[in-house]
């Protein structure tokens, strides 16, 4: 995973130091769709240089060259991605999950009317609802 967080940050124009090298790989490992708090707490014990600052502004620069996706599911919470293809979100209402969606037929081709007139830079998909664990509660 290390080789792949090193090609991923060099290949949108980033130093890979220490730091960048463990979020970047940490965000690789975890498909939880962690919040800067979440990645600061496990990476801390590991390397003790790291502050949640640089941790938060590691995030804030690769989402805005595109290295990694920056989610705003819920209201006031920020949480980070390392899968930028494209691909949808459930977010469980009930135990509060967020799982990663494969995005296939007729949701690739979705159909918004004048949207031509637009110049896209994101676009995201956004399920809510009840994952199968908790249907089966």
């Amino acid at each position: 995973m290390r080789e792949k967080a090193i090609q991923r940050l060099t290949e949108y124009g980033f130093r890979p130091s220490l730091q960048r090298i463990a979020i970047v790989e940490y965000l690789f490992t975890h498909s939880t769709h962690p919040v800067v708090d979440t990645i600061f707490n496990e990476l801390s014990s590991s390397i003790p240089t790291l502050s949640k600052t640089t941790v938060y502004n590691t995030l804030k620069m690769l989402a805005e060259k595109g290295a990694i996706l920056q989610l705003n599911i819920e209201n006031n919470v920020t949480r980070y991605d390392g899968d930028i293809k494209p691909h949808a979100h459930f977010k469980c209402n009930q135990c509060g999950k967020i799982i990663d969606l494969e995005i296939q037929g007729e949701m690739k081709n979705l159909s918004i009317k004048e949207i031509e007139k637009y110049k896209i830079f994101e676009q995201y998909y956004i399920i809510k609802g009840l994952c199968p664990f908790c249907q089966e509660k």
